[in-house]
């Protein structure tokens, strides 16, 4: 039988020859947390490789995801699918083991790591999901939602500001199931930290509320087992374990240095540290008594077989419950949802009422909430402003978890990340909020969500220079153009509460990315449309106000489609036939079928006006390097709303000057 070092040194073995055979990559972090992972994977962690979605699994998660082919070798050994062919093919095209971890490549990767302390963030998020699961449906006698969260970092993760946000809100909210390992090595790849690292990390997480072992012997498997006991017996707190480990532990030459972070050993380095280690196998041979000493496919089955033992108890004594936890975890809406929206989107279409759209977003929340047990929301603070608290909202706090509304307080960031953690552990639909210009603090994060293709809903007011007095610094500007380019995510910037309340069943209805909703602080008008035009808002952009002949197309957003179909209005009176389009999704009408899209922007009609009150340049794709946009080239103004649209040209006036100087 293989003793713990042979089994942490298979971690090492495969990590420095799936760098070296790439040329590339990171070898020190796998080496020198081989014994953590060992200890971990093999004494604590429940999974079943045969089965790597089991809802009730624990959640491990490699912040220091450039050390990525730890996570692979893990994988691999404990038997996973993902075979020798695939550690072979490290870093190379269509690879399940790509540079750093991409959630969706390999079996068994949690979430995607890279981007230095996100992963902690996503952890974070899990943790709590556990909890607020567990919360909502976990009875006397019957704990079905009782999973671990575990997470290893690096001091780059700690460096980043996000790890400050998440992990002061993880200690308010007493994560009792969280534990992370901090693997403290002393090194990045500029050299050794202490010229640019010198916090008192226990202290630090100490005063969050964190339970803190620390000086732990992060190559004593001993050491490490007790540590691991330590966080399991303190369920009120969450646990930073900080492990004292040597970088690229085993090669003589470079191990404790950084030379072996972000480069391959070399070829006579990889042999000098076989030697070291006492490898005598060849590059990527593992032999059978170390596969079966990894091999978790057996110990995973009987753990998730007698947690199904476990389900059929609960559901013969809360059948309902039971149900809808399968609902919820499947990622299912419920049966009638799609009918009941549209229900009240026609409502609202039959209202017509003049409201801010972040009040509309209020209103679209009071009507799905009810409709969907698994909505959990909440705010970076502003919760107040934007809107988000709906009629069955209820607190999430530390001591009691059964509620659907999370305080993120001002965390931007932090939140974004956590959201990303509580969409991929499953079981809710959730969304947060801030304001338009503080996206700018997350955008790592919204391009997270959408890069894993998760369904995180980032809801954003105040959305242009319409904001006013509190002055440019709060007024968006070219913020939307950013989010609009970010692949696989859907932006909306809704008219009215038809508009938004299709904006928020279309984030709600998918299932593969996620959406930002973006609405306004004043108050928008109602428009009047057919049963089809309803329908069409669907499609991203559809024909809101149409002519005869029209001889020009204004396309406009939010707060400006009632400027656009004003001054249509005027220049109808002047004998000059325009179209207007509402585009409240931009990707999604581009995603639309050549005829549909040609139906609304006839290609015939060159003379276009783009009108939004936030940055021009993104339009001219719609209105061609001949058309005109009547947008923003500059920052804003601290001044009222209406003087500010008067100010950069959003006047009727203005955008009746430019539709006939399209025309020519």
């Amino acid at each position: 039988m293989a003793s713990r070092r042979d089994l942490a040194n298979a971690i090492r073995a495969l990590s420095m020859d799936a760098v070296q055979q790439a040329n590339s990559g990171h070898p020190g972090a796998p080496m020198g947390m081989a014994d953590i992972a060992e200890v971990l994977w093999n004494d604590y962690l429940r999974h079943n490789p045969a089965d790597p979605d089991w809802v009730n699994r624990d959640r491990f998660v490699l912040s220091n995801g450039h050390g990525s082919m730890l996570l692979y070798s893990l994988l691999h050994l404990s038997g996973y699918d993902l075979p020798i062919e695939e550690i072979k093919n490290f870093r190379q095209l269509h690879a399940k083991t790509p540079g750093h971890p991409e959630y969706g490549y390999a079996p068994g990767v949690e979430t995607t790591t890279g981007p230095l302390g996100q992963g902690i963030s996503n952890a974070v998020g899990m943790a709590l999901a556990e909890k607020v699961l567990g919360a909502q449906f976990n009875r006397p006698g019957h704990d079905i939602v009782d999973h671990q969260t575990y997470t290893f970092m690096g001091d780059g993760c700690l460096m980043e500001g996000i790890s400050h946000e998440v992990c002061s809100l993880a200690g308010t909210l007493k994560l009792g199931k969280l534990t992370a390992f901090y693997d403290d090595n002393g090194i990045s790849i500029d050299g050794e930290v202490d010229g640019w690292f010198s916090d008192d990390t226990p202290a630090r997480f100490e005063a969050y509320g964190w339970h803190v072992i620390a000086n732990v012997d992060g190559h004593d498997s001993g050491a490490i087992k007790a540590a691991i006991d330590a966080a399991h017996a303190e369920t009120s707190r969450p646990t930073l374990i900080c492990c004292k480990t040597i970088i690229g532990f085993g090669s003589p030459n470079k191990q404790g240095k950084e030379d072996c972070h972000g480069a391959a050993l070399g070829v006579d380095e990889v042999a000098l540290t076989r030697e070291a280690l006492g490898w005598t196998h060849g590059p990527f041979e593992i032999p059978a008594d170390h596969y079966a000493g990894w091999n978790g496919v057996e110990k995973g089955t009987a753990a998730q077989t007698a947690w199904a033992d476990q389900l059929e108890d609960y559901r013969a004594a809360h059948p309902e419950l039971a149900s809808e936890f399968e609902r919820r975890t499947r990622g299912d809406l419920p049966e009638d949802f799609s009918a009941n929206a549209d229900a009240y989107i026609q409502e609202c279409q039959d209202k017509m009422e003049k409201v801010a759209s972040r009040k509309a977003s209020q209103n679209c929340l009071n009507a799905y909430g009810p409709m969907l047990p698994e909505l959990l929301g909440g705010s970076a603070d502003l919760a107040g402003s934007n809107l988000t608290i709906w009629s069955g909202s209820k607190d999430v706090s530390a001591d009691n978890a059964d509620g659907n509304y999370i305080y993120y307080g001002v965390r931007e960031f932090g939140m974004s990340a956590m959201m990303n953690g509580i969409a991929l552990h499953g079981g809710f639909i959730n969304y947060g909020a801030t304001f338009l210009m503080f996206m700018e603090y997350a955008r790592n994060a919204v391009r997270m969500a959408a890069l894993m293709k998760q369904q995180s809903i980032f809801v954003y007011t105040h959305d242009s220079i319409g904001l006013g007095e509190d002055g440019p610094t709060h007024q968006p500007v070219e913020q939307l153009s950013a989010l609009r380019s970010t692949p696989n995510l859907h932006t909306w910037r809704p008219c009215d509460t038809i508009e938004s309340a299709v904006s928020w069943k279309s984030a709600i209805e998918r299932r593969d990315g996620p959406a930002a909703l973006v609405f306004s602080r004043q108050g928008l008008a109602p428009m009047p449309r057919t049963t089809q035009q309803v329908a069409n808002i669907g499609r991203g952009g559809y024909v809101l106000k149409d002519c005869a002949a029209p001889q020009a197309i204004l396309i406009a957003t939010g707060s400006e489609v009632e400027l656009a179909v004003n001054a249509a209005d005027e220049l109808a009176g002047q004998g000059i036939q325009v179209r207007v389009v509402s585009m409240p999704c931009a990707e999604i009408f581009s995603a639309q079928d050549a005829d549909y899209r040609d139906s609304v922007l006839t290609p015939t009609i060159r003379a276009r006006v783009a009108v939004e009150a936030l940055h021009a340049d993104y339009w001219y794709k719609f209105v061609g390097l001949d058309g005109r946009v009547v947008g923003m080239r500059t920052f804003g103004e601290s001044a009222p709303g209406d003087q500010l649209m008067k100010e950069f040209g959003f006047t009727v006036d203005n955008v009746v000057a430019n539709v006939i100087e399209a025309i020519g």
